[in-house]
């Protein structure tokens, strides 16, 4: 690892211990994030899975159903049936906070009239297969908008967690280590300059003692 470019000074050595200090708390704290986001990112993967199958299950009956209302109705009336919807839903759309990670909220709520029929259509016209279907597509709609709203969650907080992998990374190989280093390095050239200066107090104290040793032989 690359000694950084500092001056091997006790100023700059106290200056990078203390940076040290912080990187080491700062990689924990990551750390912990990380692995926090990714049981969060598990728990919410696997919800995302059970819900798109629910959804796929639904989705197949539905399909099922107008299958089987095509064969016994005409395109013609189908398409009258259910060309004007008898329920107004509202959606709005929020944000919630996971670790952090500014993650989307949708609110689906349903305006239903007690007295009109769920059925935009006149029973005595369509079969009881085109009931089954569109009782199976009310009850989908909420259950897609909140998968829409989880898959996306699911992304974010995986794009959050390489990003943070990619700092604790960052710091664990190349910050901590680097700071460690130079920290011994500035350590290391204290210390011998310590040792010069030791070595040449000793000599200077020899030559004086030499000096007066002279002196008074003369």
């Amino acid at each position: 690892m690359a000694v950084m470019r500092v001056n091997p000074t006790r100023m700059e050595l106290t200056r990078l211990k203390k940076r040290l200090q912080v990187a080491v708390r700062g990689h924990k704290l990551l750390k912990d994030k990380r692995d926090e986001m990714v049981r969060r990112f598990v728990e919410l993967v696997r919800q995302n899975k059970r819900l798109r199958e629910q959804v796929e299950e639904k989705l197949t009956q539905a399909l099922k159903d107008f299958l089987m209302t095509r064969a016994v109705m005409s395109s013609e009336v189908l398409e009258e049936a259910i060309m004007f919807p008898s329920r107004r839903v509202e959606i709005t759309p929020s944000t919630g906070n996971i670790m952090g990670v500014v993650v989307p909220v949708i609110e689906y709520r349903e305006e239903t009239d007690e007295d009109v029929s769920p059925y935009p259509y006149s029973f005595s016209t369509t079969s009881a297969e085109l009931d089954g279907a569109i009782l199976t597509l009310s009850g989908i709609l909420p259950l897609m908008i909140e998968l829409a709203g989880m898959e996306k969650t699911c992304q974010m907080l995986a794009d959050e967690i390489e990003k943070t992998r990619r700092r604790v990374n960052a710091l664990e190989y190349i910050v901590i280590p680097q700071l460690e280093e130079t920290i011994r390095y500035i350590t290391m050239k204290l210390d011998e300059d310590e040792r010069g200066n030791r070595t040449r107090l000793m000599k200077v104290k020899d030559m004086l003692e030499e000096k007066d040793a002279a002196l008074k032989q003369a």
